[in-house]
């Protein structure tokens, strides 16, 4: 459910810090002394003040660095920490005095107080223009503003291009996380997880992240130094946002140019959002992401549960089935003919989840639903009830799951019919390799005969000889076993490759093969006969009976 499109962190870059400005030549020529918070020069100085008035602190709105010589300070040692300490609770950056006519060395009560406060107090041992410090340091800052403009920019460019170049939300979300180098959710303005995308601490999975952080409490506020950012489009009566942002505090705390970032983001956002209200399928997309983390090892079984919670999957304690619904060269045109009401793949891959979960809503058992639209696949689990029998569940979940598809338009005149795989029902534990072999077993199950659905247990053989199909060895097996029946049927009639299939998935039963082929049983024996024939193999002998079975599976899946 996560992505990541960029090691280099987004950094901090927001402005200038208290020892950058003392090393720039204005605050340099005045030979400047930390004397307290030396350990706090790396604070940001939002803007440069002077002044020698004892209330200035009001005129301040924190993160300035403020110069002065020192005649607002107070005669008195009590005016003097009453004027530190309302500097320090007032936020702001750094305290410079110009050592000269008003103080040649600074008053205890003046230092005392600055360290007790944690203030980085600094006195200059030569004069120095403060004008000039203004400009070389202001300067400073809208350079570096600018910078952070430049940067956000390159963000938004990057997102920008991503859409125009057929990407979705998840790509946006995870150029935007691997930009601040933390994890990055779409929420829906109630606070439930659409997606979630980069990782959290030693390569996390997001959703952990988001259990800890978010999910226990949606009502609670969220960690400090988080950034939340609204994707404006809400409709009536939803408020004024579509959806959320949220940056949170993982791998660093967020900086200004995050959230500039996060903001740029969230405009294109609510475009595409609102272009297909592609909510619901990125909901669906999220739990495909999990699904599929699962099936390759991602997320561990004692990690499962929980993230499934936070997907909205409680299944208790009862067997979990995993199944698998491929479509291969049945996804919906871009060119805008699909059908009405299913906007693009996105449009379509939206109706088929809610399609499916329509229908298997009459089940009354908890279901997690997940598509991939780049494979073409749509993955999930279901929470197998007591007493419930595996074929009639699976009966059922197939029969929606096509009737989903054929109602999100996924189907195009002539292609292939979608093909269901149904694993076999387990714990987390085993529930991980189950929805890995129903996947794989999908795809090599495309180009056997359609069912309603396929019993992963019985197609292993299948699954061998779909990993092998690109292996010259099996295509010269097949041509061995099966080559003279091949050259018969391409130029005389009848074929004879039908009848041996049939005589062979019937185990040999001749009588059921006449029947099905519509045959008298004279004829089927003279087609046997010359079958037997043109290979020159008894086909009574069992080790031929298994090597034209394997040809004949195998010849399904050789290019």
């Amino acid at each position: 459910m996560h992505s990541g499109e960029d090691s280099g962190h987004g950094g901090r870059g927001a402005g200038i810090t208290v020892r950058r400005a003392l090393d720039l030549p204005g605050l340099r020529n005045g030979l400047p002394e930390v004397l307290t918070g030396a350990e706090r020069l790396e604070r940001t100085v939002r803007w440069v003040h002077a002044g020698e008035v004892p209330h200035i602190a009001s005129l301040l709105k924190g993160g300035e660095l403020l110069l002065t010589t020192g005649y607002g300070l107070g005669a008195r040692p009590a005016e003097q920490r009453a004027f530190v300490r309302t500097l320090a609770e007032r936020g702001i950056a750094a305290l410079v005095v110009e050592l000269g006519p008003r103080f040649t060395r600074l008053p205890a009560a003046l230092v005392d107080t600055a360290r007790a406060a944690g203030l980085p107090l600094v006195q200059l041992h030569r004069e120095v223009p403060f004008v000039t410090v203004t400009e070389e340091i202001h300067t400073e800052i809208v350079n570096g503003h600018y910078a952070l403009l430049q940067r956000a920019e390159e963000v938004h460019r990057r997102c920008t291009g991503a859409l125009l170049g057929g990407g979705g939300v998840p790509q946006v979300l995870g150029i935007l996380a691997g930009f601040a180098g933390n994890p990055v959710f779409l929420e829906t303005p109630d606070g439930r997880l659409l997606y979630a995308a980069g990782t959290g601490p030693e390569g996390a999975d997001p959703l952990r992240v988001w259990q800890g952080l978010r999910g226990r409490d949606k009502d609670a506020p969220p960690p400090a130094g988080s950034v939340l950012v609204d994707v404006p489009g809400g409709g009536p009566g939803t408020g004024s946002a579509r959806a959320r942002l949220v940056l949170l505090p993982v791998g660093n705390e967020p900086a200004p140019v995050h959230r500039m970032a996060a903001e740029r983001a969230a405009g294109l956002l609510a475009v595409v959002l609102m272009q297909a209200r592609q909510e619901e399928e990125l909901a669906a997309r999220g739990r495909g992401d999990f699904l599929t983390d699962l099936a390759e090892g991602r997320v561990t079984a004692e990690d499962a549960p929980a993230q499934a919670r936070v997907l909205g999957f409680r299944p208790g304690d009862c067997p979990l089935l995993p199944v698998v619904m491929r479509l291969d060269g049945a996804l919906p045109p871009e060119d805008g003919t699909a059908p009405a009401g299913v906007a693009g793949n996105g449009g379509g891959w939206a109706v088929l989840a809610r399609s499916v979960a329509e229908e298997l809503a009459s089940l009354g058992t908890p279901v997690l639903l997940g598509v991939r639209p780049v494979e073409g696949r749509v993955p999930l689990l279901l929470a197998l009830r007591a007493g419930s029998e595996r074929p009639a569940v699976a009966d059922r979940v197939a029969t929606a799951l096509r009737a989903g598809a054929e109602r999100a338009g996924m189907l195009r005149p002539g292609a292939g019919q979608p093909v269901v795989v149904v694993g076999v029902a387990g714990g987390w534990a085993a529930v991980a390799a189950g929805l890995r072999h129903a996947a794989e077993t999908a795809a090599a199950a495309q180009n056997l005969p359609d069912r309603p659905w396929h019993d992963a247990r019985r197609l292993d053989i299948d699954l061998l000889l779909w990993r092998l199909r690109d292996h010259p060895d099996l295509a010269a097996f097949v041509d061995r076993a099966l080559g003279p029946l091949r050259d018969h049927d391409g130029r005389a009639r009848p074929p004879l490759l039908p009848t041996l299939e049939t005589y062979l998935a019937h185990a040999g039963r001749k009588a059921e093969t006449a029947r099905e082929l519509h045959l008298n049983r004279q004829t089927l024996y003279n087609r046997l006969a010359r079958i037997g024939e043109l290979l020159g193999a008894d086909l009574d002998d069992p080790q031929t009976v298994l090597t034209l079975s394997l040809a004949l599976r195998a010849r399904r899946h050789v290019p």
